[in-house]
């Protein structure tokens, strides 16, 4: 029904013009979402303003628009009048010449200020571009302490005869503030001091944006709040303090969830937890974890798994969490049964929002049978992570990278037991490419190490193993360790790990996408080892909570597979 026209043939303007119009929106609704004819009058009484507006922002200062309702200007038309029928909708549009900047000036800035590149004399006059500057100068004002930056005054003048358009804007910087008092509401089981503690508002510094942002991103990361608003106060007080008003909403206390994988040969794998968020009224974070792994595998038996840990935020500093966990295990493999137990506690560090370390202290103790005989390991250890994760995604990434380093120093109770220190990295990479990032190509290695202590007196639980979904789709879970001769034939894993892996993500459709894999790892001890690999496809449906996600693989090297493998689980592989 509806044509749409711009002189000059610009297919790029075009295409702008098209995007902005209601007109064309609406007609491309169908079944009952299908405009009526009182709709499209409307969307064309307001494509006016609307096509001005695209048009401004494409530098075009003296267009002219003419929109005919059968045959008649839409805007002489009378509201009142609206046709009961149309049965046709010509727009035309005329953008004129093109104006550029004769003149680009904001003042005063703040230091280091850098507006924008498209802001000079000579450059396409954008509206967005104006805005653009202005607000970045405000910014620039606000990131030097003065909360209460605006615009004075701005006088924008188009020169027709010359196609250019003069822009003067003028800021009020307004003083330098600092922070003042925070008002906290909307609480119910939290105590004021936790969220305090939690929040770390900077009373009497010097105000900055980025300050704030870091006391919202405290606060979500208690995970105890459903809502958080922050608000200033319209006016400074008389010593240039600037108050806020915090506004909370608690979430739940308690949730319970559950969680299912399948692999061909390792079997099904049950998981589930019960989560308290607010134990204390603290915001102390109590969580349980059950899980059940093998049930119908075909290597080994069932593994069970039972683990306690309890968050503490703002411990120390608002950016210091403590934590307290034990866990309980067994452990059931072809080549050894393992029953352990451990307990420890540390503290968690938040640097910025994309590094976090960890470091604590905790017992273990195991008692692994297998070919030898049983060997009883005791040993306290210092474990610690660092982590810089840069992904836009933690299910489903498609840009950035992910870092973690861990060190686990640890010494020998017991005569079985060693003193050494066991070492582990992970890196990860996407490159995302294509129309919103349907393509994305991403690489996985993984390094794993224990020095210092033998394999025999080396904790079961500290050694290496390839195979699986985390490390080799298409091999058997834990298929390739090492056999040493230590009084008999000792089948385990190794001291020494290298893993790598590579995936091509396609997407098919907005909720469906398809993957090909390659995986390779290589275990050892004292630099002698074994290489294995597997290759596969998959297939992912996105959803809410991250893709649900079906692999499919087999070996490629290797002698420890045992043909085509199947792989089901939520998230992407890495």
């Amino acid at each position: 029904m509806a044509q749409f026209q711009v002189s000059g043939g610009d297919k790029d303007l075009t295409e702008t013009l098209k995007s902005a119009s209601l007109v064309v929106s609406a007609e491309a609704k169908t079944g009952e979402d299908a405009p009526d004819a009182q709709d499209l009058f409307g969307s064309a009484r307001a494509d006016y303003a609307r096509l001005l507006g695209a048009l401004y922002d494409e530098g075009y200062y003296a267009p002219s628009i003419s929109i005919l309702v059968n045959g008649k200007e839409a805007a002489s038309i009378a509201p009142l009048d609206a046709p009961a029928t149309i049965s046709s909708i010509q727009i035309t549009v005329d953008p004129g010449p093109k104006f550029t900047f004769s003149q680009a000036q904001v003042a005063p800035l703040a230091p280091k200020t850098e507006l924008p590149d498209g802001f000079r004399a000579g450059q396409t006059a954008r509206t967005s571009v104006i805005r653009s500057a202005a607000q970045t100068a405000v910014d620039g004002w606000e990131a030097a302490g003065h909360a209460k930056a605006d615009v004075a005054s701005q006088k924008i003048t188009a020169d027709h005869r010359n196609e250019t358009l003069a822009t003067d804007i003028r800021l009020d910087p307004g003083p330098k503030v600092t922070f003042g008092d925070l008002t906290i509401s909307g609480y119910k089981r939290m105590r004021e001091e936790r969220i305090r503690a939690i929040a770390g508002f900077p009373k009497g510094q010097v105000f900055d944006p980025d300050e704030l942002e870091l006391v919202r991103t405290r606060l979500r990361r208690a995970s105890v709040f459903s809502s958080i608003t922050m608000t200033e106060a319209d006016k400074l007080n008389a010593d240039d303090s600037l108050d806020y008003t915090l506004g909370v909403v608690e979430e739940k206390r308690r949730r319970l969830g559950a969680g299912v994988e399948y692999q061909t040969v390792d079997g099904l794998t049950l998981s589930g937890y019960w989560l308290h968020r607010n134990l204390f009224g603290g915001a102390e974070r109590l969580r349980v974890d059950a899980e059940v792994s093998g049930i119908g595998g075909s290597d080994g038996g069932a593994d069970y798994s039972l683990g306690v840990r309890m968050d503490r935020p703002a411990t120390f500093s608002a950016d210091t969490s403590a934590y307290a966990e034990t866990t309980l295990a067994r452990e059931s493999t072809d080549d050894y049964d393992e029953n352990s137990f451990e307990i420890g506690g540390g503290l968690t560090h938040y640097f910025n929002e994309q590094i976090t370390g960890e470091l604590g202290l905790a017992y273990r103790w195991s008692m692994v049978t297998d070919d030898v005989g049983d060997t009883y390991f005791s040993e306290i250890a210092a474990p610690g992570t660092l982590t810089l994760d840069k992904r836009n995604s933690e299910t489903d990434a498609t840009k950035g990278y992910y870092a973690k380093i861990g060190l686990r120093p640890f010494v020998g109770l017991n005569s079985a037991t060693g003193t050494g220190i066991q070492t582990t990295g992970d890196l990860r990479g996407y490159f995302g490419f294509g129309a919103d990032d349907r393509f994305v190509l991403a690489g996985r290695a993984q390094y794993g190490a224990v020095l210092g202590a033998s394999l025999a007196e080396t904790p079961r639980d500290y050694l290496f193993y390839s195979g699986g979904g985390g490390t080799v789709r298409g091999q058997p879970y834990q298929s390739l360790g090492v056999e040493k001769l230590e009084n008999g034939t000792l089948k385990t894993g190794g001291t020494e790990f290298m893993g790598f892996s590579g995936e091509f993500r396609a997407g098919i459709t907005e909720s469906i996408g398809a993957v090909a894999f390659y995986d390779m790892g290589w275990v050892g001890d004292d630099g002698t080892g074994d290489w294995q690999s597997g290759a596969g496809i998959g297939l992912r449906y996105k959803t809410g909570i991250g893709p649900i996600r079906l692999d499919v693989a087999a070996p490629v090297d290797g002698d420890t597979g045992e043909g085509v493998q199947l792989y089901v689980g939520l998230g992407q592989a890495f």
